[in-house]
């Protein structure tokens, strides 16, 4: 599970750092009068939060459905990678969104869903969190956080959405090593809120993203999303999905949410999401 346990002669074992655990009625405490938009269950161990939320969502489960996990057995990343979680040391949740107006209308999702959770960040954080397209938290270009959504449903009738974020608390360094890329955690950044009150304000920051999501699309969030945008004007690789790579200026993002980037000869080309991976150019 990722624990490191201390042995102390004469007294037993002990974690080196105190863990706070999950639990529903703290979090419901801490969303005040928004804690009806959700119904929170606690999971000690599952193996990936939105896998067993998305079996919920297809079996009737209500919008606002929130699996969040204490230890998860095969956490999911974007592009089938697996997302490490740490027991007591990571956030790791699911929310379900159900929507009327179809497939058609999710296009931003991810990126309304990472704005939220770098909105709640900042509200703990004197280094800011910014957003890498189309669905991670950086901060000092490490990750902090990620989003995986998963959809289903109608292209113009019912659809659903099951949003997954999990978040680093405090990893140690075996765990960062066993990482394929550069991470960070609260405890690194000098955050010290428990994970209760933050699970509470990133579904405070969601409910709030989500209500102008539902009512104008993610253009309604653009800017405030490109003003967290920690690639904006640096020059980019996109790696596509048939193995090619394009190259130029990052230019933000569109009303829809798909990346902008302008080439050597100052031409704008919007991309969407699915398997692009974009990278700072020359980096690895």
């Amino acid at each position: 599970m990722g624990l490191t346990i201390h042995a102390v002669r004469g007294r037993g074992y002990r974690l080196p750092e105190p863990v706070e655990w999950l639990d529903a009625g703290e979090v419901a405490a801490h969303l005040g009068s928004t804690a009806g938009a959700y119904t929170i269950q606690v999971l000690d161990s599952v193996d990936s939060t939105n896998s067993a939320l998305m079996a919920a969502a297809l079996g009737g489960a209500a919008d606002g459905t929130l699996f969040c996990a204490e230890h998860q057995l095969a956490g999911k990343g974007r592009r089938g990678r697996q997302w490490h979680s740490v027991l007591g040391g990571s956030l790791t949740f699911s929310v379900l969104w159900r929507f009327d107006s179809g497939l058609q209308s999710l296009a931003g999702l991810s990126l309304a869903a990472g704005l939220a959770i770098a909105r709640a960040v900042n509200r703990h954080s004197r280094h800011a969190a910014r957003l890498k397209w189309p669905n991670d938290i950086l901060v000092d270009y490490r990750k902090l956080a990620g989003i995986l959504v998963e959809v289903q449903g109608d292209m113009h009738g019912a659809a659903f959405a099951v949003v997954g974020v999990g978040l680093n608390v405090r990893l140690s360094e075996p765990q960062r090593d066993a990482v394929d890329q550069a991470v960070v955690d609260l405890a690194e950044m000098g955050v010290t809120v428990g994970r209760n009150r933050l699970l509470a304000d990133c579904l405070l920051e969601l409910h709030a993203a989500l209500g102008l999501f539902r009512q104008h699309g993610f253009s309604a969030l653009r800017a405030e999303w490109q003003a967290l945008d920690a690639y904006a004007g640096r020059a980019v690789a996109l790696a596509l999905p048939d193995a090619r790579s394009v190259h130029g200026v990052a230019c933000g993002v569109d009303e829809t949410g798909a990346f902008l980037l302008r080439d050597a000869r100052s031409i704008v080309s919007p991309y969407s999401g699915g398997e692009i991976s974009l990278r700072l150019d020359g980096a690895r």
